[in-house]
This record gives structure tokens, C-alpha cells and sequence, in this order.
């Protein structure tokens, strides 16, 4: 098995040539594939331009004579992904590595995307140190930042992609433990920082019950990973405590996972026990990025790099419409449960975000629009109690047994 090197070799030849031969002085096998279409490569492939671009049902030479760069990268992505898929498939692939700036990210994360989460995957980019979620997508892709930008070797570039190489050849020569295969159903949850005791009592129930829980933080595109989980029918239930990747929908907060958040579980009819975890909340970034027309709203401090934002009674009634909807398009076994002293850490008598008012809205909401077949539990109890996360947990025991 080799690891696919990939990249522009008419821009980046060098660059790729520096870490193919570190690559193999390390003791990994290297299948180098070139994307490129300005010039020649500065070294001879193993997987031809031409070859990469018929993968996209494209023409290298085409697009050269056409001189669309955005239109080449976009179909060298496609390519790239189709490589890597087909290699996997068969067994040829120990891992994908790339290098460049936005054209060469583009193309060696494509690659990385379409192969699953357990295959090495690392790029050398001038984008690292940014907004990397287009890369990263819900992979587990390595992104390094190049420091300077990918033209040339110097003393600064050189030793980046000296330790870049390095890393992968450790990644795909290193010996592997034989990983003890499991046969027990996945639960899938969501948790973020302030529903954590809940979601780690909750998943004790479950594990003790023969479930392996898959935990995943609310983060956006946590919320999305988990949601294509459930999609592809991979789990026997949902544990969905934490939904506040919705008040970001909402509210334009930085940890969407974008309108279909909560609808994987209806789709793929699995059974889902949904709460209202962190729905007090929007996220932002340091305080001086929160939007100057939310200025005068409650926030909250999480650190330096997180403001929090209290979500509003009238917010907090949109949400509850949302949940109950959501919910009711679900032909599979759904419960709503309903801690009535609180959703988050914070939002608990004498914490920063209690605001009894506005969860009372949230919960008069989800009362007032939620179809009469889901059922709904309401507990007095705060989200993070023993007793609430337990009665979570057995609940989807119950669900996932009626199924």
C-alpha cells in the first residue's frame, strides 16, 4: 500500500519531489499523482494529469488550452476523490498527503474526504492558521500550516515539510495493534461542554446495557458528522441531549450545522430521545466579533477565543417550534424530554444564563406545536442532574427495544 501524494507538479515540483524522496527515506511507499495543467511536471508521475482529469471525465489538455484555472482545480478535486476512493477500494492506499495553497488544499482534501476516517491524511497549507471546515468537512484531515507559502525550499519551508513527511511515513510504517472488532449496536449523542455530566452519565447507562456510544460535540460540523451517521443507518439509536447547533442556525452563531440539523434520525427512521441541551445559547468568537446589532443582548465569557450569547424569549419560542417539528416528521420511535430547571450548566438558578422566562417560552412552544405521537417527558429536573440524564438513557433503551 502507498500513500497518494498529490499536487500540482508543474507549480509545486520541487516541493513534491523534496517530500516523495523523504517520504520513501522513511520507509513508506509513495504513488505521486499530478493535478496540474499550466506546464509539464517537473518530474514523471505515477498517476498521470491525464489520467486524474479522465477520472472527472474531463480532458487535461482541454482545460489547459481553456485557461480556467477555477474550472481545472474543481475538476482535479474530483478526480483527486475519485483516485483515492478507487485505491482504497482496493486496498492500495496506506494514505493521501498533499501541499499548497488554496488550488493545492482544494484538491488534496477532496482526495481526503472521500476516503473514511482511520486513513492517515495530511496537507501542508498556507490556509491551516484560517477557516479550515470547507477542507476538514467530517474527516479526520491533518492540516499543518506552511508558514511561508509553498514556492521553493528554504530554511523555513524546508524543515515544515521535513516533519510533514515524517509524520505521515509514522502514520502508514508504524506497527498497528490488532483492534479488538466490536459486534455491540452504536448509540450516537451529542454533547457540548456545558451538557457534558449529562451526556457522560447517560452513556455509562448505555454501555452498561451492551451499546457503544459514539460521542459527538455540537460543534457544526460535529452535529453534521453525526447526522450522516444516522443517515447511513449505521447506528441502532440517537441520543440527541445537545441541540444548540440549532440557536446558531437561528441566530447566526459560528456552530451551525446548518438547516437540517435534527432530521437525520426522521429520515433514516431510527429511534432518537432528543433534549434541549445548550438551545440557551449562541456561539461567537472573541467578543469583538459579535455582530454590532447584538451589542446590547446577555453574554457570557466561555474564554478567550468563545463569547456566549443568551438566547431570548422570543428566540427561545422559534426553537421550540423547530424541536417539535422536526420531531413529528419522525415515523420511528421519538421522545422529547424536557428538563424544566434548565438546559445548560449556565442556565441554572444563580449561573449567568438562568432566565427562567425565556425557557419557559422554549418549553410552552415545544408544548404547543409537537405532534401528539411523539411523546414528550417533562422532568423537574436540570439537564445535568443524575436522575434526568438516567431517565434519558433508559428511555432510549425502551425506544430502541420497541424497535
Amino acid at each position: 500500500m502507498s500513500v497518494l501524494l498529490i499536487g500540482t507538479l508543474d507549480t509545486k515540483g520541487v516541493e513534491f519531489a523534496f517530500v516523495r524522496d523523504r517520504l520513501r527515506a522513511a520507509g513508506a511507499q509513495v504513488l505521486v499523482a499530478d493535478a496540474g495543467v499550466l506546464g509539464p511536471p517537473a518530474f514523471v508521475p505515477d498517476v498521470t494529469r491525464e489520467e486524474l482529469f479522465a477520472l472527472a471525465g474531463a480532458s487535461a489538455e482541454h482545460l489547459r488550452a481553456a485557461a480556467d484555472r477555477g474550472r481545472a482545480v474543481e475538476l482535479a478535486a474530483v478526480g483527486a476523490a475519485k483516485l483515492a476512493a478507487k485505491l482504497h477500494k482496493e486496498g492500495k492506499l496506506s494514505g493521501v498527503m498533499g501541499l499548497g495553497g488554496s488550488a493545492g488544499t482544494t484538491i488534496a482534501t477532496a482526495a481526503m474526504r472521500a476516503v473514511p476516517v482511520g486513513v492517515p491524511k495530511l496537507v501542508v497549507s498556507t490556509l491551516a492558521s484560517g477557516q479550515v471546515g470547507p477542507f476538514v468537512g467530517t474527516r479526520d484531515v491533518t492540516m499543518m500550516y506552511s508558514v511561508v507559502d509553498v514556492a521553493g525550499l528554504n530554511r523555513v519551508s524546508r524543515p515544515v515539510l521535513e516533519n510533514a513527511a515524517a509524520a505521515m511515513a509514522g502514520m502508514v510504517t508504524r506497527p498497528r495493534d490488532a483492534a479488538p472488532t466490536s459486534d455491540k449496536p452504536l448509540v450516537a449523542a451529542s454533547m457540548f461542554g456545558v451538557t457534558t455530566p449529562c451526556v457522560e452519565a447517560a452513556r455509562k447507562v448505555l454501555e452498561a446495557a451492551g451499546y457503544e456510544v459514539l460521542v459527538f460535540h455540537a460543534t457544526g460540523t460535529g452535529g453534521r458528522t453525526m447526522e450522516g451517521l444516522v443517515r447511513d443507518r449505521l447506528v441502532a439509536g440517537v441520543l440527541d441531549v445537545t441541540t444548540t447547533e440549532l440557536a446558531d442556525e437561528l441566530a447566526g452563531g459560528i456552530l451551525s450545522a446548518g438547516p437540517d440539523r435534527l432530521t437525520a434520525a426522521a429520515l433514516a427512521n431510527v429511534p432518537q430521545v432528543v433534549s434541549l441541551g445548550a438551545l440557551d445559547m449562541v456561539n461567537f468568537g472573541p467578543p469583538d466579533t459579535v455582530p454590532d446589532w447584538y451589542k446590547h443582548r446577555l453574554f457570557y465569557r466561555h474564554n478567550p477565543n468563545v463569547t456566549l450569547m443568551r438566547t431570548t424569549p422570543e428566540e427561545m419560542d422559534r426553537l421550540g417550534k423547530g424541536v417539535a417539528e422536526k420531531t413529528s416528521a419522525s415515523n420511528a420511535p421519538t421522545c422529547v424530554m424536557v428538563p424544566l430547571r434548565g438546559v445548560s450548566a449556565i442556565d441554572a438558578e444563580g449561573q449567568p444564563f438562568w432566565w427562567p422566562e425565556a425557557d419557559a417560552a422554549l418549553f410552552q412552544s415545544l408544548r404547543n406545536w409537537v405532534a401528539p405521537y411523539v411523546e414528550v417527558v417533562e422532568r423537574d429536573e436540570h439537564i445535568n442532574d443524575a436522575a434526568f440524564a438516567e431517565a434519558c438513557a433508559r428511555k432510549l433503551l425502551e425506544l430502541m427495544a420497541r424497535r
